[in-house]
C-alpha cells in the first residue's frame, strides 16, 4: 500500500501520542511524507537525536550534500560551525554527545535566484516536541541561524542575538548565525565574534559535554 500524506492536524497528534520511544519516532519521522508535493528531490529526513546526547544543535534544514548523503552538517556550512566549536568529527557526530535536529528533516530545494528554501514550517509542527521530549538530557541548544532562532526565541536580528548570546545562556540557548559563506564576512568585520562570542561557546559547549576545552578548541580560538 502506497504512504499517504497525512493531514497535519492527524499527524500533529499521532505524533505527540502514538510515539512513545525515541525509535519509535525516528521511525515515523523516516517514513513521514508530509511535506512530499513540496520537496524536488522527495523525502528523504536527515537528523540524528539519541536519548543520552548532552548538546543540540538545531539548524535549518539539509542542503544538497547532506541529502545525499545522508549526514547532517556534511558540507562546507559544517566545516564552518565545526570550526567555531573547536570541535573534531568524531566528537560532532559522538552519538553519546551530540544530537542534530534541523527545523526541518528534508532538503527544501533552492530559491529562483539562489540560496536554498526555508525548512517548511509543517516538519517542526509534526515532529520536534515530540523529538526532544525523547532526550531528558540536553543542557545547551544551539540555535543556529534565523530558523531556529525565531522557533524559539521570537523575531530578532540573528547577529544581534549571537553579539548578546549572555541574555540566552540562562535559558540554555546559544544563538549562532548560519555558518554559510555569506557569514564568513561578517565574521570577518565582527572582531568580537572571534574574541568574545567564539571563546564562550566554546566553553559552554565543553561545560554541557562534561569535558575540558581541547587543545584543538584553544588552537581555534588563538
Amino acid at each position: 500500500m502506497p504512504l499517504l500524506t497525512p493531514q497535519p492536524s492527524l499527524a500533529l497528534d499521532t505524533a505527540q501520542t502514538a510515539h512513545n520511544t525515541l525509535p519509535d519516532t525516528l521511525a515515523a519521522i523516516g517514513a513521514c511524507t508530509a511535506c512530499a508535493a513540496k520537496l524536488p528531490l522527495g523525502p528523504r529526513p536527515v537528523v540524528h537525536a539519541f536519548p543520552q546526547a548532552r548538546l543540540l544543535i538545531a539548524g535549518q534544514a539539509p542542503g544538497r550534500r547532506v541529502h545525499e548523503t545522508g549526514i547532517s552538517f556534511n558540507d562546507a556550512s559544517g566545516e564552518r560551525l565545526r570550526g567555531w566549536l573547536g570541535m573534531d568529527h568524531a566528537t560532532f557526530y559522538d552519538s553519546g554527545l551530540v544530537a542534530l535536529v534541523p527545523m526541518a528533516f528534508c532538503y527544501p530545494g533552492v530559491l529562483p535566484k539562489g540560496g536554498d528554501r526555508p525548512p517548511p514550517p509543517l516538519c517542526a509542527r509534526l515532529w520536534r516536541r515530540t523529538l526532544l521530549a525523547h532526550m531528558p538530557d540536553i543542557r545547551l541548544t544551539l540555535l543556529v541561524g534565523s530558523y531556529s532562532q525565531n522557533h524559539v526565541l521570537g523575531k530578532c536580528s540573528v547577529f544581534e542575538r549571537t553579539l548578546h548570546f549572555q541574555d540566552f545562556l540562562p535559558q540554555g540557548y546559544f544563538p549562532l548565525p548560519h555558518p554559510s559563506w555569506r557569514t564568513g564576512q561578517w565574521e570577518r568585520h565582527t572582531p568580537e565574534f572571534g574574541q568574545t562570542v567564539l571563546p564562550a561557546l566554546r566553553q559552554a559547549v565543553a561545560t554541557a559535554l562534561g569535558r575540558p576545552i581541547t587543545p584543538q578548541a584553544i588552537a581555534h580560538t588563538l
